[in-house]
């Protein structure tokens, strides 16, 4: 298979993934420069990570809301049209983006299912005072076997948050754009 051939892909680490996905969610916050003023919404996101493909079990379509897979189809392909595609899903659509671990980017965005109680009862799940109902599905998400990791950007103040296990890493916008973060 030749470089040229629309198939290759370029694989990343998990690891990897979610840093891609962490950094151009922070590039988003930090481009947007309105977050001080009254009743402004500024632009969100919730990619959730997966080992497979199939999210039916914990996932429903979310209506009309499509990633712009004609822009990005996988996150590793092209960095700048994950960027492109990502922008326009932040300031004009809703739902979680899946991303498989290999870097592909599920068309259909989709809201994710509260896990029942007997995941969240045997699972510990850390939340925070601040956790909106985005953050608060991105924490019980990443409890889930499938679950990778989640990753969130608040439109109320450009916080970019990672998900792993219940736990989770958060990066106010005045500490975003440092050194690429390794999110073990």
């Amino acid at each position: 298979m030749s470089p040229a051939d629309p198939l290759h892909v370029d694989y990343a680490t998990v690891p990897e993934l979610i840093e891609l996905v962490t950094y151009v969610a922070e590039s988003i916050s930090l481009e947007f420069d309105r977050w001080d003023e009254p009743y402004v919404r500024g632009p969100s996101l919730y990619f959730v990570v997966v080992s497979g493909t199939h999210v039916r079990e914990y996932a429903d379509p979310l209506g009309e809301n499509r990633w712009p897979v004609d822009v990005c189809e996988v996150v590793t392909h092209d960095l700048d049209s994950f960027v492109e595609a990502a922008r326009a899903v932040a300031f004009e659509r809703d739902g979680a983006v899946i991303v498989s671990g290999d870097g592909t980017v599920q068309e259909q965005m989709v809201r994710i299912k509260s896990p029942d109680t007997t995941v969240t009862a045997e699972t510990d799940v850390e939340y925070a005072d601040w956790m909106g109902t985005k953050h608060l599905s991105a924490a019980e998400s990443s409890v889930r076997e499938a679950v990778l990791a989640a990753v969130t950007l608040s439109e109320e103040n450009g916080r970019v948050t990672v998900f792993e296990d219940g736990e989770y890493m958060d990066f106010e916008r005045n500490e975003l754009g440092g050194l690429w973060r390794s999110v073990e």
